[in-house]
């Protein structure tokens, strides 16, 4: 049976080695913060990032990277995406090639906009690379609520091994070739999600989430498609799927964050009130960059990015997507499926 290390011990890092460990495999989970480390090794137990569920024995907690990593048949890389590039070369000199390398962060890096993978991949070109991406919250999938999500690579081969390891009984696993599409899905819905909550924030209904949910999942997929993914990725898992739990949710941290800037608080008032990584903020500006290269029209990313960064005023913002240029709902698929209108 495979060897599991897991570098990042937050909460989704944690509910994975939660998950594998329950399945009967050695687990590995390194713990940055040597504080948190002598917790969960006496209390067996995640207090900071994911209290109330009690950590198998089979998980051996370490703060040794060389320990993690030697003789692991899987390196998951549990970090935010913004530590991933740092990690990755942290963890380098201990690493052979044979080793598959799993990345759970969803996000794209600042200044370089690489997907995860491609960070990955610029450092250990020779490893087997997949990423593991789609609608769930750490807090349920470790508690073995029933689930699924996606595992994608540029190998079938990698992805199906990936696929048998994560599968269990509660956590069902689904694979997928397009790994553009798949982290593009996973990053790019965490600005919706910041979007879903200022609107809740500012008392808005159920008829403005819902529209910005499905306008965003427009701007993504465009967005995806202009960078090489396929359509069809964005209507499963790692797309409209996760778009909605991360919307919705009570677990979602991203939707918590925009709900309080909706409610009046600053960015930095938010960032600091937590000890999670909102990983929508720092995509958005990403976003925002890739959209002006690519000349792709993003509104609703545009405004999430000048609240954020621009100070813009959440109401105004809101107000300008409403009064945009009249356009068809289809508007992306005019070109490919012409629409003849008949007569009145």
């Amino acid at each position: 049976m495979s060897k599991i290390s897991i570098i990042g011990s937050g909460s989704w890092g944690t509910a994975n080695a939660i998950s594998l460990a329950n399945k009967g495999l050695d687990v590995k989970l390194w713990v940055r913060n040597k504080e948190l480390l002598e917790i969960m090794m006496g209390k067996r137990e995640n207090t900071t990032y994911l209290p109330g569920v009690k950590l198998p024995s089979n998980i051996k907690v370490s703060n040794d990277l060389e320990y993690c990593c030697k003789e692991a048949d899987i390196i998951v890389l549990g970090t935010p995406s913004h530590a991933v590039r740092d990690t990755v070369q942290n963890i380098k000199k201990y690493i052979n090639d044979d080793q598959y390398i799993v990345n759970l962060a969803k996000g794209i890096e600042n200044d370089s906009l690489c997907r995860m993978s491609q960070i990955i991949e610029e450092y250990l070109p020779y490893n087997p690379i997949a990423v593991l991406s789609g609608p769930n919250h750490a807090e349920e999938v470790a508690r073995n609520m029933p689930s699924a999500t996606v595992v994608s690579s540029k190998y079938k081969r990698v992805a199906e091994f990936i696929q048998d390891t994560f599968m269990t009984p509660w956590f069902r696993v689904y694979i997928n070739p397009d790994i553009v599409g798949v982290e593009i899905g996973g990053a790019l819905k965490n600005i919706i999600a910041l979007g879903a909550g200022i609107s809740d924030g500012l008392g808005y209904g159920d008829n403005t989430k819902t529209a910005l949910m499905t306008r965003g999942i427009v701007e993504i997929a465009r967005l995806g498609v202009a960078m090489g993914a396929r359509q069809s990725t964005f209507n499963g898992l790692s797309g409209v799927g996760d778009l909605f739990v991360t919307c919705t949710s009570i677990h979602s941290r991203n939707r918590r964050a925009g709900i309080a800037i909706g409610q009046g608080k600053s960015v930095e008032e938010v960032l600091n009130s937590t000890k999670m990584v909102v990983e929508g903020v720092r995509t958005s500006k990403s976003a925002y960059q890739l959209s002006k290269k690519l000349n792709i029209e993003m509104p609703i990313t545009q405004e999430i990015y000048g609240v954020l960064f621009q100070g813009f005023n959440v109401k105004e913002s809101v107000m300008k997507l409403m009064t945009r240029n009249k356009t068809h709902e289809m508007e992306d698929l005019m070109e490919k499926e012409p629409i003849v209108w008949k007569d009145a």
